[in-house]
C-alpha cells in the first residue's frame, strides 16, 4: 500500500475482498460523494493499483487519491457490459474527477414507435427498449424540433398520444391535422395499418440519408396528378420533392460512395474539450452535432476522446461502420469490441492519413474549435456569477467553503389538506432535477408548517443518523431511500441495462443510483422565518446531525436567519448570492406547488369517481385519458361516456346521475 497515507481498515478490508473479474468500481470521499467511475478488465489489480508503493503519475488522480475513504464495485459478466455501465454511472452521479459531458441530463433523440400498429414520431430523452427506433442524440432540443418540422412537411404522421389498435376506431372526430393534411386520420379508421407503417418506413428511410427512393416517388406523384389535371395535389408533391431535395443537397459530400462512418474532430481549452460528430451515411452527411464534455484538465488527449465516446455511444443507436478519429483514444481496441458488441458487427476505430476521410476530420476539427469558442464565451459568464455568488453565500454565512450541493425545502398545502413537501438540489450553484425529492405528509391534517418542515427533514435525514449510527460511516449505499425520485423513471433507465437490454445486477445499480441523492449537503435553506428554522434545528438534533448548516429564507424581506444568531443575515440587494438563493427558494417553491396540485387533482377526482360502483382504477384511467377532467365528465352526453373504452352504456348513466347530483350539491 501507499506509504504516503494511512489507509482506514474499512478501506483495506474493502480492497482484499475485491473480485478479479471486470466490473465498475465508485471511488467515494468521507461524505459519501462519488469522487470517480471507472471500469476495469480485473477490479482487483485496477482498483489496488490507486494505491500502490509508487503515487499515480497522473496528477489529477494522485490528487483524488488523498480524498478516497470507501470504494464500491459492481461486477459484470463482460468489458462490454462495464463499458455501458460506467457511461450510465457517470451520467448518474457526475462524478467531479470524471471527463463527463456537460450538462447531460440525457441528450435528446427523435423516436419512432414501431413498437405501436400506427407508430408516433417524438421528442424524447428517454431510451426505453420497447422495439422502438431512435436518431440521434442531438445537441439539443431545438435540432430535434427541426428535424421534426421538415419531417411534417413531407410525410403525414400522427402526434398524438391516442392508444390506437389496428382494425379500432378510438375517436368520432378526427383533430384539426387530419383536415389540413398532416395526419392520415388512423384514430378514425381513415388509414389502415399497413399503407400507415409504409409512410412510417419512408420516414426511416429519410432519417437513415436514403431519400433517393422518396425523391423519386415524389417526382413520380407530381407527374401522375399533374397529368390528371389536379393541379393542387400536383403543387403539394412538388413542395414535397423542394424539402426533400434541399435536404439532399445540403447533405451532399464527394467521393464516399456508399460510406457509413462518423467522424470526430475535437477542440481543447483548459477544463473542457469540444467534439463535433459528423454522421456519413449512404455518402450524405445526415447530422452534425457538437458536445462539450467538463473534466478534461491534466488528462491526455486519447483519454478525452476515449472517454467521450465511450459516453456518446452507449445512449446512441445509430452506430457506423467506421470511427474516423484525430488520433486513436485510449484503450482503442477495448473500444472498438464495445462498439462490435452493439452494432453486432464488426466496428473500425482509425486515424485516416490522406484523401477524402482526412478533410472530413480536419473538417470536423475546425467546427469543433469554433464550436468551443463560441460555448466558453456564453458558458464562462454564467460560470463567473454562480463562482461568486457560493463565494458570498459561504462568506456571509461562515461556511468552511463554498457549498457545493445546497438542498433546499418548502412546503404546500390548503388548510392542511393535500399537503406535501418538496426537496430540491443545486449542484456548484446549477439545478440538479433527477435528485428532486417529493414528500407526502403523513402527520396529520391541521396545517401547521412547522410541523410539516420536522417531519420532512426527519425522513430525509433518518438515512444519514441510522447509517452512522450502525457503521460510522457517511456512505449512503448501504442504506437506499424510502421517498420517490421527481419523476421516476418508468424503467429506470439505462442504469441497469445490457447492450441487449437484459438486467446487469438490479440490486447493485439501484443501490448505486440512490447513493448520490441522499449525500450530505454542504447547506440547507428550509423556505420560512425563525419557526421554520428552529423546526429544521430541532429535527436533525433528535437525529443526533449537528454537523449541516441550516439557515432559514424569510419570505418578507428575504432575509436569512442562522441557529446561532439573533440578527438575521442580510445579503445585498444586487449581490449574485440573492440572486442564487432567490433561485433555489423559487425552485423549492415551484416543485412543491406543482406536487401540491397533482396530489390535490388525485384526490378530487378519487372523491368523485371511486363512489361509483363498477368504476376501477383501469375505467377511471381511461376515462381521464378521454375527457381530461371531471367536470368535461359532467359536461359529456351519456352517448360520448358510453363510447369510452371499457364503460358500458349502463355505467354511463350511472355515472352521469352520480356527477349531476355532486354538482347540484357544490
Amino acid at each position: 500500500m501507499s506509504p504516503q497515507r494511512a489507509l482506514s481498515e474499512p478501506l483495506r478490508a474493502v480492497l482484499r475482498r475485491l473480485p478479479t473479474g471486470p466490473g465498475v468500481y465508485l471511488m467515494k470521499d468521507s461524505r459519501g460523494r462519488v469522487l470517480y467511475v471507472g471500469k476495469a478488465d480485473s477490479l482487483r489489480s485496477r482498483v489496488r493499483s490507486y494505491f500502490g508503493e509508487r503515487p499515480p503519475e497522473d496528477v489529477r488522480i494522485s490528487r483524488m487519491v488523498g480524498d478516497i475513504a470507501d470504494v464500491d464495485y459492481i461486477v459484470t459478466d463482460t468489458v462490454s457490459e462495464a463499458y455501458l455501465l460506467e457511461s450510465n454511472l457517470i451520467k448518474e452521479h457526475r462524478p467531479r474527477f470524471n471527463i463527463r459531458l456537460r450538462d447531460d441530463k440525457s441528450y435528446p433523440f427523435v423516436k419512432i414507435t414501431l413498437g405501436e400498429d400506427f407508430p408516433r414520431i417524438v421528442r424524447t430523452r428517454r431510451l426505453v427498449r420497447d422495439g422502438s427506433r431512435y436518431f440521434g442524440p442531438y445537441a439539443s432540443a431545438s435540432s430535434v424540433d427541426e428535424t421534426l418540422k421538415l419531417l411534417r412537411k413531407i410525410f403525414p404522421f400522427r402526434t398524438c398520444n391516442l392508444d390506437i389498435p389496428d382494425g379500432k376506431r378510438v375517436l368520432e372526430r378526427p383533430c384539426l391535422l387530419y383536415f389540413i393534411n398532416r395526419c392520415q386520420g388512423p384514430c378514425i379508421q381513415a388509414i389502415e395499418k399497413a399503407p400507415y407503417r409504409e409512410t412510417i418506413g419512408q420516414i426511416v428511410d429519410f432519417l437513415d440519408g436514403r431519400q433517393e427512393p422518396i425523391a423519386a416517388e415524389l417526382r413520380r406523384e407530381m407527374r401522375s396528378h399533374s397529368d390528371s389535371l389536379h393541379y393542387e395535389q400536383a403543387a403539394v408533391a412538388r413542395d414535397k420533392l423542394r424539402a426533400v431535395e434541399r435536404t439532399m443537397e445540403q447533405q451532399k459530400m464527394a467521393a464516399f460512395s456508399r460510406a457509413e462512418h462518423d467522424a470526430i474532430g475535437m477542440a481543447r481549452e483548459e477544463d473542457e474539450a469540444c467534439f463535433q460528430v459528423m454522421q456519413v451515411r449512404t455518402g450524405k452527411l445526415i447530422g452534425r452535432e457538437h458536445f462539450i464534455v467538463e473534466g478534461a484538465r491534466d488528462v491526455t488527449d486519447a483519454e478525452v476522446l476515449g472517454s467521450f465516446l465511450q459516453q456518446y455511444y452507449a445512449t446512441t443507436d445509430a452506430l457506423p461502420r467506421a470511427l474516423l478519429v484525430p488520433l486513436l483514444p485510449a484503450d482503442a481496441d477495448d473500444l472498438a469490441a464495445y462498439l462490435a458488441d452493439r452494432r453486432g458487427v464488426r466496428v473500425t476505430v482509425s486515424v485516416p492519413e490522406r484523401g477524402e476521410k482526412r478533410r472530413l476530420v480536419a473538417l470536423a476539427t475546425q467546427n469543433a474549435v469554433e464550436a468551443l469558442q463560441r460555448e466558453r464565451t456564453e458558458w464562462m459568464a454564467d460560470a463567473a456569477r454562480r463562482d461568486e455568488a457560493l463565494t458570498d453565500l459561504a462568506r456571509e454565512l461562515d461556511l468552511p467553503r463554498p457549498p457545493e450541493r445546497i438542498e433546499c425545502y418548502d412546503m404546500s398545502n390548503i388548510q392542511g389538506t393535500s399537503a406535501v413537501g418538496s426537496m430540491v438540489v443545486f449542484i456548484d450553484g446549477k439545478p440538479e432535477p433527477r435528485e428532486y425529492r417529493r414528500f407526502r405528509i403523513r402527520s396529520g391534517d391541521t396545517p401547521d408548517d412547522f410541523r410539516m418542515m420536522a417531519e420532512v427533514l426527519r425522513r430525509r435525514f433518518s438515512r444519514v443518523a441510522r447509517l452512522r449510527s450502525e457503521t460510522g460511516a457517511l456512505s449512503l449505499a448501504a442504506v437506499g431511500a424510502d421517498e420517490a425520485p421527481a419523476g421516476e423513471r418508468e424503467d429506470g433507465g439505462l442504469l441497469d441495462l445490457e447492450p441487449n437490454g437484459g438486467p446487469i445486477d438490479d440490486e447493485a445499480a439501484e443501490l448505486a443510483r440512490r447513493d448520490a441523492a441522499w449525500t450530505v449537503p454542504d447547506l440547507v435553506i428550509v423556505d420560512g422565518g425563525k419557526g421554520q428554522l428552529s423546526a429544521a434545528v430541532a429535527a436533525l438534533s433528535e437525529l443526533g446531525i449537528t454537523d449541516v448548516p441550516l439557515t432559514g429564507l424569510a419570505k418578507r424581506f428575504e432575509e436569512l436567519h442562522l441557529p446561532d444568531r439573533s440578527a438575521p443575515v442580510v445579503l445585498p440587494r444586487r449581490s449574485q448570492a440573492l440572486y442564487l438563493v432567490q433561485r433555489i427558494r423559487d425552485e423549492a417553491h415551484r416543485f412543491a406547488i406543482t406536487y401540491h396540485r397533482d396530489v390535490r387533482g388525485k384526490r378530487a377526482l378519487r372523491s368523485e369517481l371511486d363512489e361509483i360502483a363498477g368504476i376501477g382504477p383501469g375505467r377511471k384511467k381511461a376515462l381521464l385519458k378521454q375527457f381530461g377532467s371531471v367536470r368535461k365528465i359532467r359536461e359529456a352526453s351519456i352517448d360520448d361516456v358510453a363510447a369510452t373504452p371499457g364503460i358500458s352504456r349502463d355505467l354511463a348513466e350511472r355515472l352521469k346521475a352520480h356527477l349531476a347530483r355532486e354538482g347540484m350539491l357544490a
